[in-house]
């Protein structure tokens, strides 16, 4: 049976790569401050204290310590699942990115109150929330894990 570690490496891979680009951000772009990159992309500076999308940042503080609480007990679900299936390759690379981006807003919870947001993406004048690597990483791995359901119940109508 294979091994889970090489999936709780890949999310320690993405928990690294989120705090670098969030390092790199913080020494080199003020708060507030926008950086053009392209016609549809900005580099900027943002603490989000709620959730995706903003949800719940007008809230007084709250949030912070439910969403750190919430993204903890989802990456212990997450560590279990990887143990009991390493084998399914998809499933543990979906379950691993989550666990990775997870853990990456954590810290910037633990260490700033809000997590860090530097990617702004427009068209048109519309503006989406900024976001970051462990958003990106929770995002991909959604979106595998809507694949892999998709896949294993076609697989279970075939057979």
């Amino acid at each position: 049976m294979p091994n889970a570690g090489r999936w709780y490496a890949l999310a320690g891979l993405v928990i690294v790569l989120d705090q670098l680009s969030k390092w790199l951000v913080l020494e080199n772009i003020g708060f507030g401050e926008t950086i053009y990159v392209a016609p549809f992309w900005n580099w900027v500076l943002t603490f989000n204290p709620g959730a995706a999308f903003s949800l719940l940042a007008d809230q007084p503080g709250w949030q912070r310590w439910f969403f750190t609480v919430l993204a903890l007990g989802v990456s212990g679900w997450i560590a279990i699942m990887l143990r009991q299936h390493p084998q399914q390759k998809l499933l543990s690379l979906a379950l691993a990115m989550v666990m990775g981006g997870a853990l990456g807003n954590v810290i910037d919870r633990v260490r700033f109150g809000a997590v860090v947001d530097f990617v702004q993406w427009h068209v048109a004048g519309y503006y989406w929330p900024a976001f970051n690597v462990a958003d990106s990483a929770i995002t991909l791995g959604a979106v595998l894990l809507i694949i892999e359901q998709l896949t294993a119940a076609h697989k279970k109508e075939i057979s």
